[in-house]
């Protein structure tokens, strides 16, 4: 049969070089009609970077001819990376000379130069990752450019006079891009809209939002498909639902949540323990390829601010049909897990289900219960307390497995940004994890192992999670800055060593910035149809499944459990079908995740700037927390707030950056800046338009 897994077959098994069009034709003895569908794939797969056509008309596969396909990921020096989608392997260095014009994000085609120092060039974009662009225009005598706000965007863009819109010299404005950059040549656009200077937190959330071209409202059909839903009925399921509404079941989350995607249940048995964690059952009501699953699909995830959610599934699903409120009937997908009394997996179960939340606890709440021994807070869930207690010595269990087994336990601060009624942060802090938050993580963990071991022991397609292993040149790198820091027995690391050092630097001086170093030397979690394992986790086997309410690859997986529980076996069609689909949607997640973390963290740097706007000359303790050639990080003591000394402004010396000891120090007084130490500062500065705080020192 004629498709582009036959076609890549062919390529790989019959042929030695590139062939015509012809050539394959009578290689394959393919008929009249099968012509015209093999022009039509040959047409998609060079589109898609499967298939290579050379300047002299010959068809080639990609992988055997030094050429690889990913995305790539600028700096903002304008060198990058392109990042396999194939997982595996390592990245390829793009030096700014060989970029081709490509833009943060973009998926891209590129050719291996230099084998030994893993550098290549790009010599095809594939697809184009961005088609608007936020900045400040700049208008000059003999030309007017967007300076994009973005720092990845390592290009300005040309506008032309007549597509200025009526914006002035130093309007913030979006800009759709009409031409790309390519052969040294600028992009160029126009102006679409000119976006008010924020005059409040409120106003300056709305100008990230525009920066990021994030989705705010639903279109009406999607909204008019989610309000039919309500007349769905529980017996149109063809799988038996189990009747759980009788098992003591609470979910556990943030005291401002209102999308509930998963609840737990947990008893004793004599071989152990019995978890049961139930996840929303979104897939019952968004079937593939519906409105509101081209939405979700588009949107890929939900993104959370301080204040407000732009949310993956329209309010009638997200805060009220799949969401698991309490005392309400609701349908799920449980997972139903057997643990014997050192944390081993003795069975899964997996299922259709009917639940009844008795509780919405917060993290806050359980943390009273189970650390504070708070008694308001005990006797009010009396009837709960021994479930409570067993989620907490189980949870434990799992850890502590989980940890000897080589998984990563990064315990890096988060900052919450606290709100007053007016929408003003009135304080930043260090976001509170507890050991409510630890159970609720743990038995996820589970669920999601339990998920994907399942699918892959079927032979059915999955979409993983996978998190590949530290290049090892980085290794040697972050080796340089961490032995200054701390006293390692070994002379080299190894990934096999990450978990056993994470442990050794608990509660040392140095234990933050360690983990931001090992942290940064890994390479990013991602989704792929390829089961590579999930190396933070030191997991075999991973898929998302548990939050199907704000990922749209949990959903995917959802829907997959449910074919599979169906249909024992999958034919060889279906499964190349579903494997091609994954990947799509493997690479749009994998875009849409990175997006929603860039504008979440956005967000954060733009409160912290009102937060300290008014505070320009006060003096603050605080701590050094990164040394680079160009100045300081420094965190400030009373509030989880970074600002930057700039070495310039240090003018008491001349200092020179020591790249061994990750410290500046001073020429003439020998004065030393290092990682941890604790310095006076002064707020110089508060620089709204870059969202920086500027420091000097006292």
């Amino acid at each position: 049969m004629l498709n582009k897994e036959s076609i890549l077959s062919f390529f790989k098994e019959k042929t030695i070089r590139p062939l015509g069009f012809r050539e394959i034709v009578s290689t394959m003895r393919l008929s009249h009609s099968e012509r015209r569908a093999l022009k039509r794939l040959l047409r998609e797969m060079v589109k898609d970077g499967q298939i290579v056509i050379t300047r002299k008309g010959l068809y080639g596969p990609s992988e055997g001819m030094n050429l690889v396909t990913g995305y790539f990921d600028a700096h903002r020096d304008g060198y990058g990376f392109v990042i396999y989608e194939k997982p595996g392997e390592r990245d390829i260095f793009i030096p700014s000379r060989w970029t081709l014009g490509a833009m943060d994000n973009d998926r891209v085609m590129s050719r291996i130069e230099n084998w030994h120092k893993r550098e290549g060039r790009i010599i095809r974009i594939l697809e184009r990752a961005n088609s608007r662009i936020t900045g400040i225009l700049d208008v000059t005598k003999s030309a007017c450019y967007v300076r994009p706000r973005n720092k990845a965007f390592t290009f300005d863009l040309y506008i032309a006079p007549k597509d200025r819109g009526g914006a002035r010299h130093g309007d913030t404005i979006v800009a759709e891009i009409i031409s790309y950059p390519k052969d040294n040549r600028p992009p160029s656009g126009k102006v679409i809209k000119i976006l008010k200077r924020p005059e409040d937190p409120r106003s300056e959330l709305e100008a990230i939002i525009e920066e990021f071209n994030l989705p705010q409202r639903f279109q009406k059909n999607v909204h008019d498909d989610a309000k039919r839903l309500y007349q769905k009925m529980v017996h149109e399921t063809k799988l038996k639902r189990r009747d759980l509404r009788n098992l003591p079941t609470v979910t556990i989350d943030g005291e401002h949540a209102k999308d509930f995607d998963d609840a737990i249940s947990i008893k004793l048995f004599e071989h152990g323990y019995r978890l049961w964690v139930h996840i929303a059952d979104v897939g019952f009501y968004v079937g593939w390829d519906s409105a509101i699953d081209k939405e979700a699909r588009k949107r890929g995830t939900s993104i959370y601010f301080p204040d407000k959610v732009i949310p993956m599934l329209p309010k009638e699903l997200s805060e009220d049909l799949c969401s698991l409120k309490p005392k309400v009937e609701k349908l799920a997908f449980t997972v139903e897990m057997d643990f014997d009394r050192d944390g081993k997996r003795l069975t899964a179960k997996f299922y259709p289900s009917m639940i009844k939340s008795d509780e919405r606890m917060t993290y806050t709440s359980v943390r009273k219960i189970l650390i504070d021994q708070d008694t308001h807070e005990r006797r009010r869930y009396d009837y709960l307390l021994q479930d409570f207690e067993l989620m907490n010595e189980l949870s434990n269990i799992l850890r502590s497995r989980r940890l000897k087994r080589g998984s990563l336990d990064f315990d890096l601060p988060e900052p919450e940004v606290l709100l007053d009624l007016q929408g003003r942060p009135e304080a930043i802090i260090k976001a509170e994890r507890n050991m409510a938050h630890i159970i609720i993580e743990e038995f996820m963990i589970a669920a999601n192992e339990a998920v994907a071991e399942h699918l892959q022991s079927m032979g059915f397609p999955c979409l993983y999670r996978i998190h590949e292993e530290p290049d090892p040149m980085k290794l040697d790198e972050i080796m340089k800055f961490i032995k200054p820091l701390v006293k390692l027995r070994k002379k080299s690391l190894k990934p096999a060593d990450f978990s056993k050092l994470l442990v050794e630097i608990k509660g040392t001086p140095g234990e933050e910035i360690i983990n931001y170093m090992v942290l940064r030397s890994l390479k990013q979690a991602r989704y792929s149809p390829i089961n590579v394992g999930h190396f933070g986790l030191a997991s075999k086997c991973y898929a998302h499944f548990t939050s199907p309410i704000r990922r749209y690859p949990d959903l995917v997986v959802h829907r997959i459990l449910r074919k599979a529980l169906l249909k024992r076996q999958v034919s060889n069609k279906e499964s190349k079908e579903l494997e091609g689909l994954l990947h799509t949607i493997a690479f749009h997640s994998i875009r849409m995740e990175r997006r929603a973390d860039e504008a979440e963290k956005k967000v954060v740097d733009a409160m912290r700037v009102w937060f300290m706007k008014d505070k320009v000359g006060k003096e603050y303790e605080g701590r050094v927390i990164s040394v680079t050639p160009y100045g300081l990080k420094i965190r400030l003591k009373d509030f989880y707030v970074e600002g930057l000394i700039h070495v310039s402004y240090m003018t008491d010396d001349f200092y020179q950056y020591n790249e061994r000891t990750l410290s500046l120090i001073g020429r003439n007084k020998g004065r030393v800046f290092n990682l941890g130490k604790e310095v006076k500062v002064r707020i110089d500065k508060v620089d709204m338009e870059e969202r920086e705080i500027i420091c000097g020192l006292c």
